[in-house]
């Protein structure tokens, strides 16, 4: 496996992302990145981001849990981020990707009863985690995202966007988070996103990870995903539907979720006003807040 690690100064001067970089080691050889916020003896709530940005995406939601006693851990997913970077595409898959993610948090850090949070990919790895360790995670939250078997057809857009990351010349980090949001996004804001990514070899990550969503029923990935479905369903863990109110890629998967999962039964479900895909840019605080309340009173 070739590897490649963005040099540190690269991260420069990020926008309001005063964190000190953490490291651990998963499997493959991989050094994995994560920041902090909150006291250390804190309940730990997992923020697992997604297809292109990195845990700079939770900036505005980690304060909000910190000022609630919350220990708010951010990861980067191997690929992206101050992660390590498989410079082929055959090295990502959809199972190496939730095996990488689960080692750093359950042997790594070892952590036990933590709120996981995932919103895009994060939430095809992070619920995947739940459900196959269900004995670690106390609670879980679904931000625009969803657990695809390819049992359902993938809205049209989200096949234009797959044609669109694998097919273009130079792969515009930031111009595909801008096209997620909203608000628009301040040039050192754009820079951030794009930092992890000095040149075209560094992003094998964001150039495969659309092709290993499974969208047929004979996808590789596609039994374990069921096999998470089964558990989820029936798992009494408090699950909380935290979408935003404009999301044309997984908007639909809001009442799928709230049907199908009884951990979601009892809770008042927000929509978050105003937001995009990245919902975290364009109404983070509110995210946070959802969040910290959520895990606060469950």
């Amino acid at each position: 496996m070739r590897i490649l690690r963005t040099p540190e100064e690269r991260f420069a001067g990020l926008p309001d992302f005063p964190y000190e970089p953490r490291y651990a080691e998963v499997p493959d050889g991989l050094r994995m990145a994560y920041v902090e916020a909150g006291p250390a003896d804190g309940e730990p709530v997992v923020l697992l981001h997604g297809e292109p940005s990195w845990s700079f995406l939770y900036r505005h939601v980690m304060p909000e849990l910190a000022a609630a006693g919350l220990r708010a851990i951010a990861a980067d997913l191997v690929g992206f981020g101050r992660s390590d970077k498989p410079a082929d595409q055959a090295d990502h898959s959809y199972a190496r990707h939730v095996e990488w993610t689960r080692a750093l948090l359950l042997d790594a850090l070892g952590l036990s009863r933590f709120t996981v949070v995932g919103q895009d990919w994060g939430g095809l790895i992070g619920l995947r985690i739940a459900a196959e360790h269900p004995e670690r995670v106390a609670r879980i939250v679904a931000a625009n995202t969803g657990l695809p078997s390819g049992d359902i057809p993938m809205p049209e857009v989200w096949h234009r966007f797959r044609d669109a990351v694998l097919k273009a010349p130079v792969l515009d980090i930031a111009r595909l988070v801008q096209a997620g949001c909203r608000t628009e996004l301040p040039e050192e804001v754009r820079a951030a996103y794009d930092a992890p990514f000095p040149d075209e070899s560094y992003k094998a990550g964001p150039r495969v990870m659309p092709s290993l969503v499974p969208i047929t029923p004979d996808d590789p990935a596609a039994p374990a995903n069921r096999a998470a479905w089964q558990v989820l369903t029936t798992l009494e863990r408090p699950f909380l539907v935290a979408f935003s109110d404009g999301d044309p890629i997984t908007g639909g998967m809001a009442p799928i979720l709230l049907k199908s999962i009884s951990g979601t039964s009892g809770l008042r479900h927000p929509v978050i006003k105003g937001a995009g895909h990245f919902l975290q840019e364009d109404a983070g605080a509110e995210l946070g807040r959802q969040i910290a309340a959520f895990v606060t009173s469950t």
